[in-house]
């Protein structure tokens, strides 16, 4: 693994000229931040070494590399999911790479279903805890490279950008969620019970992502800040029949917003 990550750090590395900062990875419908980016390189995810490449509607699959305001980001357009039939090595493995090319940052954004009965379509929920029930990505042989063992988790999504957000939330008159994701594998979207059952045990919103990428960022050291786009409601009374296709116009709706508040994060 560690010989993998190498490879592509070395093949990135000949492609900017800085080390970046933040990493940006944009999930489904969530890709006009890169329209405010001072772009340095785009890398097709297949020119990569050992770097999967995106197969789900929405995700462009590129690597791009430049500059919001002073600050250097790289920008993942389009991420991997357990469903397509990767590994959780492979799901998490650009998480690594980032890691090592010298970002301190992680964004991560995803749509989702809400479960919240407050919640309605549209509305952006930080993440400030997770459930995983999809198979952890540091199961396996442990490389101390990537940190601790047993990393703990009680504060996996940083305070410090949380409470940042609330405010920048309030400065900009953008309505801002709060909430626990529950991580699951899909393909599937839920049944009514299952989303009963998701309310119970704790969680606000529900998606296929997002949970892999922040356990490997923060058993590396990355400060995390994750965000939900709730682009349906698993509330009873209100679940209608969804398609991808529903999910990918209902994050697009919201975009603009969601990029400001990350765009002024990034930047103050």
């Amino acid at each position: 693994m560690f010989t993998a990550i190498n490879e592509a750090v070395s093949y990135i590395r000949e492609k900017i000229t800085e080390s970046p900062e933040t990493a940006i990875i944009l999930g489904t419908g969530l890709g006009k931040i890169v329209d405010h980016l001072e772009v340095e390189c785009e890398i097709d995810y297949g020119s990569i070494p050992h770097f999967p490449v995106s197969t789900v509607e929405g995700h462009a699959g590129k690597l791009i590399s430049g500059k919001l305001g002073e600050t250097r980001v790289l920008v993942m357009q389009g991420r991997f999911h357990f469903y397509e039939g990767y590994s959780m090595q492979e799901v998490i493995f650009p998480v690594r790479v980032m890691k090592f090319l010298g970002i301190k940052t992680l964004i991560v954004s995803n749509a989702a279903g809400g479960m919240n009965p407050e919640f309605e379509i549209g509305d952006i929920m930080m993440i400030n805890d997770h459930i995983c029930l999809m198979p952890n990505p540091l199961i396996g042989k442990h490389d101390p490279a990537f940190g601790a063992r047993f990393p703990d988790m009680s504060q996996t999504y940083d305070p410090e950008l949380l409470q940042r957000t609330r405010q920048l939330s309030a400065e900009l008159q953008i309505p801002v969620r709060e909430g626990c994701y529950v991580g699951v594998t899909g393909p599937t979207l839920e049944t009514p019970k299952e989303y009963e059952y998701l309310r119970i045990i704790g969680g606000d919103a529900v998606g296929m992502s997002t949970v892999p990428e922040a356990i490997a960022a923060h058993q590396l050291g990355i400060r995390i800040f994750a965000v939900s786009v709730i682009t349906d409601l698993g509330v009873p009374g209100k679940i209608q029949k969804l398609t991808h296709r529903d999910v990918i116009e209902a994050a697009e709706k919201t975009a603009p917003a969601l990029t400001r508040l990350i765009i002024k994060l990034i930047t103050v």
